[in-house]
C-alpha cells in the first residue's frame, strides 16, 4: 500500500464500522487481517502480537490479538470489550468497532454499533446462521444501521463451496430485510487465511463481487444535507470581551445533522425564542454555510438568553419539544432499570432529571417477540419505557436523526450510564400498563 500524504488524508471521507457475530466467528481474526494485510499494523505491534502468539505455544501469528487488547480476553480467547481501531488507506478512513460475540455483551455490541454507518455480521460457514446472527440482525435494524455486510467466514473449513455459500447468503436475507434492514451486501470469506478480505480469493473463482476492504471503501457514508433536519447543540457561550471584539457573542458546538447558513431563521429550543443567523465562524474563519460534523460558532442577529444546552434549529423545521418521552432502549447496568426509577436523562449537550413511568414491554430478540409489563430491565434487555422529564426536551424521532433523536440515561448518584435509548422507535404496540405513583420530588 502506497504512503498516505496529510493532504491526500484529510480529502479522504470517514467510515465508521462495527464487527458482530457469535462466539468463535473469527471477528477479531478479521479485523486483524484487515489491518494487516491493508498494511496498518506498526512494527512494534506486529512484534508484539508475534511474541504473545509465541507464549501460547502457536506457530503462526495470531492475527486476533491486535484487537483483543485485555487480558481476560487473551487469556480465554474472546473478544469482551468493544475494540477501537483507527486506519487510513488512500481511498477513506476508518473508525473500527470490535464487539463482543458473547450473549452477556449484547449491551457492548450495541454500544459498538450505535455511531456505525456499516455493520459486518460473520457467521461461522460450518454452523450458517444461529440465534447470535439474528439477535446481531436485530440489533442493527433497530440502531437503523444503513449498511450490513454479511461475511460468511472459515470457507476454508467447508471446501470453498458456492452452495455453502448461497444457502446462508440466502437465508440470513430474508430474516434481515423482514427486519426492515435496507441492504445487505454478502462475502465469502476465509480470514484466518485472507480469502476476499483485502485481496480477492484464487479459491473462490465463482464469486465476483467485492472484498471487505473494497467494499468498505466504496460504500455510500454520510447523508444527504439538503433533506437532513439541521440541528446545533449548543456546547459553550463564547463571550471573550476584548477591546477587539467588546460585543461578540457566539454559541459554539458540533452540528449534529444538516446544514446552516448566514441569514437563516432560527429557533432556539427549549425556549422558542427566534433570530436569524449573523455570522458563522468555522476555526476561527467566517465562512458562509457550516454543515455536519463541523464544529462551529453561530452568532444571531440578536441578544437572547442561550446556554449550554440548547439547540438551534431552523425555524421552518423545529422539531416539538416534550416532557413524555417514549422510546426503545438498551439496558447496559447491572442493577435493573425498575418503573419508578429516578435518573437523570442526557439529550445532547443537555442533562434533565427524569422519572420512568412505564416499562410496557420487553423483547426477545430471539424470536422478536415482546413480553408485555416486565417491571424491569435488566443487563441487556431491550425495551419500551415512558419517562417524564422535568424539563421538555426538542426530541427528534430516531428514525429522522441518529444523533438527535438518542439519549442516555444516567445514574444521579454516581453518574453511572444506565440505559441507551431512541425515541419513537418501536418494535410492538403493547398496552400500557397504569403507570406507577410518583415519587416526592419528582413529580413532574
Amino acid at each position: 500500500m502506497s504512503t498516505i500524504t496529510p493532504e491526500e488524508l484529510a480529502a479522504t471521507t470517514l467510515l465508521r464500522f462495527a464487527t458482530a457475530g457469535s462466539v468463535d466467528d473469527g471477528k477479531s481474526t478479521l479485523v486483524g487481517r484487515l489491518l494487516h494485510d491493508s498494511k496498518s499494523v506498526l512494527a512494534d505491534q506486529l512484534e508484539a502480537v508475534q511474541r504473545a502468539s509465541a507464549s501460547r505455544g502457536q506457530d503462526e501469528v495470531d492475527l486476533a490479538l491486535l484487537t483483543d487488547g485485555l487480558r481476560a480476553e487473551r487469556e480465554q480467547g474472546i473478544t469482551i470489550d468493544v475494540a477501537y481501531r483507527y486506519f487510513a488507506t488512500p481511498r477513506r478512513r476508518f473508525i473500527l468497532a470490535d464487539t463482543p460475540g458473547h450473549v452477556q455483551y449484547t449491551r457492548n455490541m450495541v454500544t459498538g454499533a450505535s455511531t456505525a454507518e456499516l455493520t459486518v455480521i460473520l457467521v461461522d460457514a460450518r454452523n450458517g446462521v444461529v440465534e447470535q446472527t439474528r439477535r446481531h440482525a436485530a440489533i442493527a435494524a433497530l440502531l437503523r444501521v444503513p449498511h450490513v455486510v454479511l461475511a460468511v467466514n472459515k470457507m476454508d473449513l467447508v471446501g470453498y463451496e458456492e452452495k455453502v455459500f448461497a444457502a446462508i447468503a440466502g437465508e440470513f436475507t430474508a430474516y434481515a430485510t423482514g427486519l426492515g434492514v435496507p441492504e445487505v451486501t454478502a462475502i465469502p470469506i476465509s480470514a484466518l487465511v485472507g480469502d476476499n478480505v483485502v485481496e480477492p480469493s484464487a479459491h473462490m473463482d465463482w464469486y465476483g463481487g467485492p472484498t471487505v476492504l473494497e467494499h468498505l471503501e466504496t460504500v455510500p457514508v454520510g447523508q444527504d444535507l439538503t433533506h437532513a433536519h439541521a440541528r446545533l447543540p449548543v456546547q459553550y457561550v463564547i463571550r471573550p470581551r476584548t477591546a477587539e471584539h467588546p460585543d461578540y457573542r457566539g454559541y459554539a458546538g458540533q452540528i449534529a445533522a444538516g446544514a446552516f447558513r448566514v441569514g437563516d431563521e432560527v429557533t432556539v429550543l427549549p425556549s422558542g425564542r427566534t433570530s436569524r443567523i449573523s455570522g458563522i465562524d468555522l476555526l476561527g474563519t467566517p465562512v458562509q454555510e457550516a454543515f455536519t460534523p463541523q464544529s462551529v460558532t453561530v452568532l444571531l442577529e440578536d441578544d437572547i438568553d442561550i446556554s449550554r444546552g440548547d439547540l438551534i434549529v431552523p425555524t421552518a423545521d423545529a422539531p416539538a419539544t416534550t416532557q413524555d418521552v417514549e422510546a426503545t432502549v438498551c439496558h447496559l447496568a447491572d442493577a435493573p432499570l425498575t418503573v419508578g426509577h429516578r435518573v437523570l436523562l442526557k439529550h445532547g449537550t443537555r442533562t434533565v432529571k427524569a422519572i420512568v413511568k412505564d416499562i410496557p414491554s420487553r423483547l426477545t430478540l430471539d424470536d422478536l417477540s415482546s413480553h408485555p409489563n416486565p417491571g424491569q430491565l435488566v443487563a441487556n434487555d431491550i425495551g419500551r419505557v415512558r419517562i417524564r422529564t422535568a424539563q421538555p426536551l426538542p426530541l427528534d424521532s430516531y428514525a429522522d436523526s441518529r444523533r438527535t433523536g438518542s439519549f442516555i440515561l444516567i445514574d444521579p448518584a454516581d453518574g453511572t450510564t444506565l440505559t441507551a435509548g431512541m425515541a419513537g422507535e418501536s418494535f410492538a404496540a403493547p398496552q400500557r400498563a397504569e403507570a406507577a405513583d410518583d415519587e416526592a420530588g419528582w413529580d413532574f
